[in-house]
């Protein structure tokens, strides 16, 4: 049987309980001695036994007989949902059992999705979703808040990105056409410039065969300035890079001397500490 009264006859609401358990489970004795200790537990807690003065779990999913204690006239009852198919649910249930009754999640709508993460070349893009009813009980938990999916940056300023600067020692910024820079020529020739600086992240074994391009490491942070005889159209130096972005150098006077840089910063009207590069 599903579960027995344990002394006496069992109480008409057990019928469907009974009927529906048949000879299932344990032995006739094993439930006459486990409803024996309840009703032993029942005395000495009397009347106020019930869902209530359970151990966790108070309330139990399903069918499950362990799940039950004494009523107040010491018949045995239940805190197992299938209590109320059955109709032997302890008289304390409905405020116990029913009231923490399991809540599943509920999230919002998802947001709208973020921009790529490259302004030029394969990127990705994330959208999450926020939680309106966390789950309680044991009710189904939240499924992902968070999305991520592919993406190609197409900023406009991408073509600057594929620019290759060509790069010299700063030795090159002296005027070969008056090798003694005297004051009045330079007063004359003196325009504001910019400079670009930027993280070596890749560099050719080709410069390490000249002085000044053997100075070129990864990892190392150099400064190029783009003087007035190097800007080209648009009043900048090609190749001066877009910030955050990765884009190449080559050293003019240098076969082989390649590699590839991060642009950190701009800065107009400003000029680099002396051992640095010029665009050109």
């Amino acid at each position: 049987m599903r579960r027995l009264g344990g002394v006496g006859e069992r109480a008409p609401g057990h019928a469907k309980r009974a009927a529906s358990m048949g000879g299932a489970g344990a032995s006739p004795g094993c439930w006459v001695l486990c409803w024996g200790w309840l009703l032993a537990a029942g005395h000495l807690r009397g009347a106020e036994a019930g869902c209530g003065r359970r151990g966790s779990p108070r309330c139990c999913p399903g069918r499950n007989n362990a799940c039950a204690d004494l009523s107040g006239s010491q018949a045995p009852c239940y805190c197992d949902t299938y209590c109320e198919k059955t109709g032997d649910c302890c008289e304390d249930y409905p405020g116990v059992c029913q009231r923490e009754a399991a809540i599943h999640c509920v999230v919002r709508p998802w947001g709208p999705w973020s921009e790529c993460s490259s302004l030029c070349g394969v990127g990705s893009q994330d959208r999450t979703r926020q939680v309106a009813v966390p789950p309680r009980n044991g009710g189904t938990p939240c499924p992902d808040l968070k999305q991520r999916r592919g993406c190609f940056g197409e900023n406009p300023a991408c073509d600057t990105a594929k620019e290759v600067a060509k790069i010299l020692p700063d030795s090159f910024k002296r005027d070969f056409k008056d090798p003694w820079r005297r004051p009045h020529v330079l007063a004359k020739e003196k325009q504001p410039s910019y400079c670009v600086y930027f993280r070596l992240k890749q560099v050719g074994a080709a410069c390490r065969l000249h002085l000044w391009s053997s100075q070129l490491m990864r990892e190392r942070r150099v400064c190029v300035e783009c003087r007035p005889d190097a800007v080209a159209s648009g009043a900048r130096c090609e190749g001066d890079g877009l910030e955050g972005a990765r884009t190449f150098w080559t050293a003019t006077s240098i076969a082989g001397c390649q590699g590839s840089w991060i642009q950190e910063s701009r800065h107009e009207n400003c000029m680099c500490p002396p051992l640095s590069l010029i665009f050109v």
